[in-house]
């Protein structure tokens, strides 16, 4: 019988097991910060009292996110997935939240529909070693007093507030926050988190000029290391300009929402969050 409760940190060994198992780039440090920003509303699924699936959610105001969507090989088609999304849709739909949100694999894809979720754009997962692209004098570490701007330019991209996540990664990011300002004018900034794989890129929110520049400018940062990012399918301009940095894509996703329609503007996103967070 399938039982789902509230995560706890004394769950960290299996959920990392079946992030493990399932070939995930998030580690602890990502476990960690799903419990910090949303502390009621992550999820593991028992069946005879022995976990076999995770999900989390991350609520930003009338948004939300759900991510970590997994079920140990054993338990699959038993329905597990769709009882550990219905029971996070319940818990968002208490918090009154008017939009749900999430990535989808082209498996997930038919559980989500099944669940009302729409397709809204695809992502393109790329992957290789980050060359050494060379500095630009215009793009500038980002220093807390900047995070505020930060959020808000984030937040008119997104099409909500996302401080809880982003001030997390903000300070923790292995190669640090960078910024492009021109004219008195913020015109991005880009991000990265720790991988068990690879570094992950993102969040890069950025104006067209503005993206290829922030994205060269952290390459060179992290020149050498091996790298992820997720990249919209209809950013033409980002999609190109990583391809010409010689990375090659690995897998797609599935942007999808259930409830009333995004709003923000997609195109501004060069390098999303990673699939978990959007």
């Amino acid at each position: 019988m399938l039982a789902i409760r509230t995560m706890t940190p004394t769950d960290a060994p299996v959920v990392l097991a079946l992030s493990e198992q399932a070939g995930w780039n998030q580690g602890k440090a990502d476990w960690q910060r799903f419990l910090a920003m949303e502390p009621e509303g992550c999820f593991v699924a028992e069946t005879n009292g022995e976990p076999v699936g995770t999900t989390v959610t991350c609520v930003f105001g009338g948004v939300a996110w759900i991510g970590m969507v997994l079920v140990d090989p054993r338990a699959r088609r038993r329905g597990v997935a769709t009882g550990l999304m219905k029971h996070a849709l319940a818990y968002l739909e208490g918090r009154g939240v008017q939009t749900v949100r999430l990535d989808a694999t082209e498996t997930g894809r038919l559980v989500y529909e099944g669940l009302s979720f729409v397709t809204e754009f695809s992502l393109t997962r790329y992957q290789g070693t980050a060359p050494p692209a060379g500095e630009n004098a215009q793009v500038v570490s980002a220093t807390p007093d900047m995070y505020d701007e930060l959020i808000a330019f984030d937040a008119r991209a997104a099409g909500a507030n996302r401080e809880k996540m982003l001030t997390r990664l903000f300070s923790t990011s292995p190669c640090g926050t960078r910024v492009l300002n021109r004219r008195g004018q913020l015109e991005g900034f880009i991000t990265t988190r720790s991988g068990v794989h690879a570094l992950q890129i993102g969040p890069c929110i950025a104006s067209p000029s503005a993206g290829a520049i922030l994205l060269s400018d952290m390459l060179n940062r992290c020149a050498g290391q091996p790298v992820i990012l997720d990249v919209p399918c209809q950013n033409t301009t980002a999609t190109r300009v990583t391809e010409s940095l010689g990375f090659k894509a690995q897998r797609h996703f599935i942007r999808m929402y259930r409830g009333c329609a995004p709003t923000g503007d997609a195109s501004a996103l060069w390098a999303s969050s990673g699939p978990e967070k959007g």
